[in-house]
Protein backbone atom coordinates (compact mmCIF):
# COMPACT_ATOMS: atom_id res chain seq x y z
CA UNK A 1 0.00 0.00 0.00
CA UNK A 2 1.28 3.43 -0.93
CA UNK A 3 1.48 5.75 2.09
CA UNK A 4 2.42 8.87 0.11
CA UNK A 5 -0.33 11.45 -0.25
CA UNK A 6 -1.03 12.44 -3.84
CA UNK A 7 -0.48 16.02 -4.90
CA UNK A 8 -3.77 17.88 -5.01
CA UNK A 9 -3.80 20.40 -7.85
CA UNK A 10 -5.30 23.88 -7.66
CA UNK A 11 -8.08 22.76 -10.00
CA UNK A 12 -8.92 19.70 -7.90
CA UNK A 13 -8.95 21.74 -4.69
CA UNK A 14 -11.30 24.27 -6.26
CA UNK A 15 -13.63 21.53 -7.52
CA UNK A 16 -13.90 19.97 -4.07
CA UNK A 17 -14.39 23.39 -2.49
CA UNK A 18 -17.27 23.93 -4.90
CA UNK A 19 -18.85 20.65 -3.77
CA UNK A 20 -18.50 21.26 -0.06
CA UNK A 21 -18.30 24.97 0.50
CA UNK A 22 -18.88 26.96 -2.71
CA UNK A 23 -16.62 29.64 -1.19
CA UNK A 24 -13.65 29.86 -3.51
CA UNK A 25 -14.68 26.80 -5.45
CA UNK A 26 -15.01 26.37 -9.15
CA UNK A 27 -17.73 24.25 -10.67
CA UNK A 28 -16.25 21.26 -12.48
CA UNK A 29 -17.65 19.61 -15.57
CA UNK A 30 -20.49 17.12 -15.28
CA UNK A 31 -18.17 14.09 -15.38
CA UNK A 32 -16.21 15.33 -12.37
CA UNK A 33 -19.41 16.20 -10.51
CA UNK A 34 -20.66 12.63 -11.02
CA UNK A 35 -17.24 11.19 -10.25
CA UNK A 36 -17.09 13.01 -6.91
CA UNK A 37 -20.55 11.67 -6.06
CA UNK A 38 -19.47 8.14 -7.04
CA UNK A 39 -16.32 8.32 -4.91
CA UNK A 40 -18.31 9.44 -1.89
CA UNK A 41 -21.03 6.83 -2.40
CA UNK A 42 -18.64 3.95 -3.06
CA UNK A 43 -18.11 1.08 -0.66
CA UNK A 44 -14.60 0.36 0.59
CA UNK A 45 -13.63 -1.93 -2.30
CA UNK A 46 -14.90 0.37 -5.04
CA UNK A 47 -13.47 3.43 -3.34
CA UNK A 48 -10.05 1.74 -3.43
CA UNK A 49 -10.47 1.17 -7.16
CA UNK A 50 -11.44 4.81 -7.70
CA UNK A 51 -8.55 5.93 -5.48
CA UNK A 52 -6.12 4.13 -7.78
CA UNK A 53 -7.63 5.85 -10.82
CA UNK A 54 -8.16 9.30 -9.25
CA UNK A 55 -5.83 9.60 -6.26
CA UNK A 56 -5.77 13.41 -5.93
CA UNK A 57 -9.52 13.81 -6.20
CA UNK A 58 -10.14 11.01 -3.69
CA UNK A 59 -7.64 12.55 -1.27
CA UNK A 60 -9.17 16.02 -1.62
CA UNK A 61 -12.67 14.66 -0.97
CA UNK A 62 -11.37 12.78 2.06
CA UNK A 63 -9.78 15.98 3.40
CA UNK A 64 -12.98 17.96 2.96
CA UNK A 65 -15.17 15.36 4.58
CA UNK A 66 -13.08 13.90 7.39
CA UNK A 67 -10.32 16.35 8.29
CA UNK A 68 -11.33 19.09 10.73
CA UNK A 69 -9.07 21.56 8.90
CA UNK A 70 -9.71 20.01 5.48
CA UNK A 71 -11.57 22.90 3.89
CA UNK A 72 -8.97 25.38 5.14
CA UNK A 73 -6.21 23.20 3.69
CA UNK A 74 -8.03 23.02 0.36
CA UNK A 75 -8.52 26.81 0.32
CA UNK A 76 -4.79 27.20 0.88
CA UNK A 77 -4.02 24.75 -1.92
CA UNK A 78 -6.49 26.52 -4.20
CA UNK A 79 -4.84 29.87 -3.46
CA UNK A 80 -8.27 31.44 -3.10
CA UNK A 81 -7.71 35.17 -3.32
CA UNK A 82 -9.65 38.12 -4.59
CA UNK A 83 -8.39 39.05 -8.04
CA UNK A 84 -8.57 42.77 -7.19
CA UNK A 85 -7.40 43.20 -3.59
CA UNK A 86 -5.54 39.85 -3.29
CA UNK A 87 -7.05 39.18 0.16
CA UNK A 88 -8.11 35.69 1.21
CA UNK A 89 -11.15 36.91 3.17
CA UNK A 90 -14.29 35.53 1.58
CA UNK A 91 -16.91 35.01 0.60
CA UNK A 92 -16.16 35.26 -3.08
CA UNK A 93 -18.43 35.83 -6.04
CA UNK A 94 -18.08 33.73 -9.23
CA UNK A 95 -16.08 36.47 -10.97
CA UNK A 96 -13.20 35.88 -8.53
CA UNK A 97 -13.76 39.01 -6.47
CA UNK A 98 -14.44 39.12 -2.74
CA UNK A 99 -17.86 40.51 -1.89
CA UNK A 100 -16.40 43.85 -0.81
CA UNK A 101 -14.66 44.37 -4.17
CA UNK A 102 -17.70 43.12 -6.08
CA UNK A 103 -19.94 45.82 -4.60
CA UNK A 104 -20.14 48.77 -6.95
CA UNK A 105 -18.69 51.97 -5.51
CA UNK A 106 -20.77 55.12 -6.04
CA UNK A 107 -19.13 57.84 -8.10
CA UNK A 108 -18.98 60.18 -5.10
CA UNK A 109 -17.03 57.49 -3.16
CA UNK A 110 -19.57 57.25 -0.35
CA UNK A 111 -21.34 53.94 0.08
Amino acid sequence: MNTNSPTITVETARHVLWRYDRDGGAQPGSFTVHLMAAIEAADVQNRAILRNAYPALTEALHLARYDEEGLAKLRELAAVRCIRCKQTDGPFVPSGLCEACARPMPLDGVA
